[in-house]
């Protein structure tokens, strides 16, 4: 996955449908469903690792001020990243 290696998928995933585990062989039965999407997501040198981390901030703040703040606060706070 470091490696941009999306290319490898297709023969993993048939080494693992031979594999005892239970469990991998379900991850690759989901993993075909969208396997072209998979496939780009590891070949790509982009991630979306930062909207993610902004996305678990808002939901940490919005947690931390659960019933007692409305949405003017909860907006300020995110806003001005207090």
């Amino acid at each position: 996955m470091r490696d941009l290696r999306g290319d490898q998928l297709p023969q993993w995933m048939e080494r693992v449908e031979q594999d005892p585990l239970p469990a991998l062989r379900s991850l690759v039965k989901g993993l075909r469903r969208d396997q072209a999407a998979v496939i780009a997501g590891l070949s790509s040198p982009w991630s979306s690792g930062q909207v993610e981390g902004q996305n678990t901030r808002v939901k940490f703040i919005k947690g931390a001020g659960y019933g007692r703040a409305n949405f003017d606060l909860l907006r300020k706070r995110i806003l001005h990243r207090t």
